[in-house]
């Protein structure tokens, strides 16, 4: 019999998505999670183990007997999930490629962070760094977007939105999550996981557009520093998703990656944009 995947962070987007995919294929699951309230509004079946990742002996006897260990949660919590583990468990961990950026805030340094504590390890295992994921139920990316082209009658980016981006679709993500689990890793790893083609974020704007049935946003370059001191203000308007300064600077960064390995070590080839997109908006 195959061996149960215990699930950390099972509540959150990329864990309900995964619970579902290794349910619909028979593997049995334990999911742990810190709320049992919000374990129960997810009307996924079976009963969830309760543990705060800040509570090692909880944690402990969640993962008691694991073979199989995926994190969904913040990576930043890599290094308790190690210690809580059993010895000789294996792990799939999800991170982000906010680990690369120029610009590293409080998650991008808790990613490295987990990053780090897993490749000193010496445990079996991989840490997957998506890029921003999008299609998700209730994704904060894609969605947002589309309600906010649809009351703006322009779109201001810096430098006119020509930094890359590669975002990449939860199925793909969930797909590498259980490709992930069944690579036979005999010492910890890195791999980024991505779309497969790189973008300018204007393209990116009017792609979601378009498939939310939008016409095509007026894109008018505009200088970062205005719209940085700006974005506080999006916090008191009406309809309008919150805008950080932190956000408009990582418009600057190009985002693209080489998915090579993802596709060689996993055999996982992300789906175009406009498909995912398409999906997305079909729900």
């Amino acid at each position: 019999m195959t061996s149960p995947v215990h699930v950390v962070g099972a509540t959150g987007r990329s864990g309900q998505a995964l619970l579902r995919a290794l349910l619909d294929r028979g593997v049995p699951v334990v999911p742990v999670v810190r709320s049992l309230e919000r374990w129960r509004t997810s009307r996924l079946p079976g009963e969830a183990m309760l543990a705060d990742l800040t509570d090692s002996f909880a944690l402990r006897q969640s993962l008691a007997g694991a073979e199989r260990v995926v994190s969904c949660a913040y990576a930043r919590h890599t290094a308790e999930i190690l210690a809580a583990a059993p010895a000789d468990a294996r792990f799939v961990l999800l991170g982000s490629t906010r680990r690369y950026t120029r610009w590293p805030d409080l998650i991008g340094l808790g990613v490295l962070q987990g990053e780090t504590a897993l490749l000193a390890s010496g445990r079996p295992g991989v840490m997957l760094h998506p890029t921003m994921i999008y299609g998700a139920e209730g994704e904060n990316n894609v969605q947002p977007l589309a309600a906010l082209l649809r009351r703006l009658p322009v779109v201001p980016l810096p430098a006119g939105g020509r930094a890359l981006v590669q975002p990449i679709y939860q199925d793909d993500v969930t797909r590498s999550i259980v490709a992930a689990l069944d690579v036979a890793w005999t010492a910890p790893q890195t791999l980024v996981i991505a779309g497969p083609t790189p973008l300018p974020y204007a393209a990116f704007v009017r792609a979601v557009a378009a498939a939310a049935g939008l016409r095509p946003p007026r894109i008018v370059p505009m200088p970062t520093g205005l719209l940085m001191a700006a974005a506080p203000l999006t916090a008191w308007l009406p309809g309008l998703p919150t805008i950080q300064a932190e956000q408009i600077r990582r418009l600057l960064e190009d985002k693209a990656f080489d998915i090579s390995g993802m596709i060689a070590t996993l055999g996982v080839r992300p789906v175009a944009l406009a498909e995912g997109l398409a999906r997305t908006f079909s729900r």
